[in-house]
């Protein structure tokens, strides 16, 4: 999580990935989506609006962006890229850039020496080889990674592309009914963001100034058996986990949604992701062998990370090597037909059983830091066109549809996201369900109608993941279970209910007895009669005047583990992240001030750095 959260000014010059927001002032970055809301300086927010009414140093410099994951200074990103241009225009070497890279990450004191020389060596391949295909101004470039509020972005490669829906007659959306009382179910496990790290050292320091902790070269500490918050997870957990739910669990298929690697992002190789991927897999099939296993890719299948280049690019910049990969190794669960898609872009379509199908998708195509798209963002390797076309063909064939990726719709750069929101808004009525993973935390989003805005249709699930690295203070493992309408003629294979199981990491290594249990039953816990979108839309608006309902999905979304109380401005945070279903739309959040709005955005940056 925090080893991706630190892409964005690393990503923008090779030396920026390994930012993270230790390295950021909370007072002094705030994000404002200037197309959605105007023209708005930072100087006018921090007057207007921080306690002492005092601008920072920065605040004359620079307009702060909205970002996916983490605000990074728009100054920054021009001055690293103007820098790397200077040099590539003058024929410098790749040696004498790096070298220049290192030198500005360690200066900016980003990061230490060890961590700014493995990470500009990481990525130089990537940076250098874009900056030299495209012919962009700094302006240009930081307006497509980091937003409009940087910069404009450059007509060249468009940024309000869509991708059309070739038959508009749209079905009338109906809520499902509830199956009738005694009708079969089904249920399948979902998993997400393990982040597995072979390197993980049971004794050695548990909290760090580094992206990824408990590694024996830090030095002795309290790292535990079955993991430690801040750290990611050790073989021990991952056995542990996958033990327990071969014992306690059943399912009848199962959903894992991206991201096998250790966030060590900056001595990485493409073996060490190859490996990684091969071992979780065998890890799958080793202890649930009779399950189907249903993966999407994650934005850490990768190195460098969050780097994936469309088919377009090829030689030895082709991410061919990452796909035949996913090709061999997810294709000891999934039919041969799918490895041509996954060969072309890491996406494809299966079905689970008659009646009932997974798109699952390669998200990293609408990712912002992935460099690749500054050469070509527009709808990578035909993906969604492709997902319209099989949404159609299940149309057709009354075939319902769960849609999987790793990184949710609403963090992805606007043309993408907005594209996938029109596509499944035209589809509702054959999507069940949106499952995602990425944030780490769990949390969920309804999908409102695009005509009529007061109506549910669909609903967002987003995580929980297996690491403990994440949220504030770190997080419990956890795994879930969903229950489905299940085998019957009428069968619409809805959402019925789900169950997160959590592993309190703490108390395991206290006792020495790892001790799942079942964190909270979604119906239960918040008073539902049922998942169905209406009934998280009702949720929502119940939160709205009961504290303790925020409360208690505050509590959940960290998975048990200590996250404070939600005070006033959280609490609206909160609710808006449940409306928000696609990127750069602050209508979902109209109830929050400009400034509000804002700060919700760094928040969410911050707790959604993956």
């Amino acid at each position: 999580m925090e080893g991706g959260s630190v892409v964005r000014v690393l990503a923008v010059c090779s030396v920026c990935i390994l930012v993270s927001s230790r390295s950021l002032q909370p007072n002094s970055e705030y994000v404002v989506s200037q197309q959605q809301r105007g023209d708005i300086e930072v100087e006018q927010v921090l007057a207007n609006n921080f306690e002492d009414g005092a601008p920072t140093p920065r605040a004359g410099l620079a307009r702060y962006f909205e970002s996916p994951q983490i605000s990074v200074s728009c100054e920054v990103c021009k001055i690293m890229v103007s820098t790397l241009q200077f040099f590539i225009e003058r024929n410098a070497s790749q040696e004498e850039i790096v070298k220049v890279a290192t030198e500005i990450c360690i200066d900016f004191k980003i990061e230490d020496k060890r961590i700014c020389d493995g990470i500009t060596q990481e990525f130089r391949e990537e940076v250098i080889s874009v900056l030299t295909a495209v012919y962009l101004t700094p302006d240009e470039i930081c307006g497509t990674l980091l937003g409009d509020s940087c910069a404009v972005a450059p007509n060249v490669n468009p940024q309000n592309w869509t991708v059309p829906i070739l038959n508009n007659t749209k079905p009338p959306y109906a809520p499902v009914k509830p199956p009738a009382p005694g009708s079969p179910v089904s249920k399948f496990l979902y998993l997400s963001d393990i982040h597995y790290d072979s390197k993980y050292a049971v004794g050695s320091l548990a909290k760090c100034d580094e992206p990824i902790c408990c590694r024996a070269y830090l030095g002795p500490g309290d790292a535990g058996v079955y993991g430690s918050y801040h750290c990611d997870s050790p073989v021990s957990l991952l056995e542990n986990a996958l033990q327990h739910i071969a014992k306690a669990e059943t399912f009848d298929y199962a959903v894992f949604t991206g991201d096998v690697p250790a966030h060590n992002v900056w001595n990485q190789s493409r073996d060490d992701i190859t490996s990684a991927i091969s071992f979780t897999c065998d890890m799958f099939s080793k202890y649930l062998p009779n399950v189907k296993f249903f993966p999407a890719v994650g934005n850490h299948e990768s190195a460098p990370v969050n780097s994936f280049p469309p088919p377009f690019v090829t030689g030895k910049d082709s991410h061919q090597w990452l796909r035949n990969s996913l090709a061999e190794n997810w294709g000891r669960w999934l039919p041969e037909d799918t490895k041509e898609t996954i060969k072309k872009g890491g996406y494809y379509s299966a079905l689970v059983k008659p009646g009932l199908r997974v798109i699952s998708l390669n998200m990293n195509y609408g990712d912002s830091g992935n460099w690749w798209l500054l050469i070509n963002n527009t709808d990578p390797a035909g993906q969604l066109a492709w997902m319209r076309d099989e949404l159609q063909a299940a149309e057709n064939a009354g075939e319902k549809v769960q849609i999987i990726g790793h990184q949710p719709p609403s963090s992805r750069m606007k043309a993408f996201s907005w594209a996938y929101h029109k596509i499944v808004n035209r589809y509702a009525s054959t999507v069940v369900a949106q499952i995602f993973g990425h944030a780490h935390v769990d949390k969920m989003a309804v999908f409102f109608d695009e005509e009529d805005r007061s109506l549910p249709v669909s609903t967002i699930y987003i995580g929980p993941s297996l690491t403990p690295d994440g949220g504030h203070n770190g997080l419990n493992p956890a795994y879930r279970i969903y229950t489905q309408d299940g085998d019957h003629a009428e069968t619409t294979h809805a959402f019925l209910e789900h169950e997160t199981h959590i592993l309190n990491i703490s108390l395991a290594d206290t006792t020495k007895v790892p001790t799942w249990e079942v964190e909270y039953v979604a119906t239960k816990a918040y008073g539902m009669t049922g998942i169905q979108p209406a009934n998280w839309a009702d949720l929502i608006k119940r939160m709205a005047t009961d504290d303790s309902l925020v409360q208690k999905f505050y509590h959940y979304q960290y998975h048990g583990h200590s996250s404070g109380t939600c005070d006033a401005e959280c609490k609206k945070g909160v609710i808006c992240s449940m409306k928000k279903s696609r990127s750069n739309d602050p209508s979902q959040c109209a109830e929050m001030t400009t400034y509000e709005y804002a700060k919700h955005l760094r928040q969410t940056a911050l707790d959604d750095r993956c």
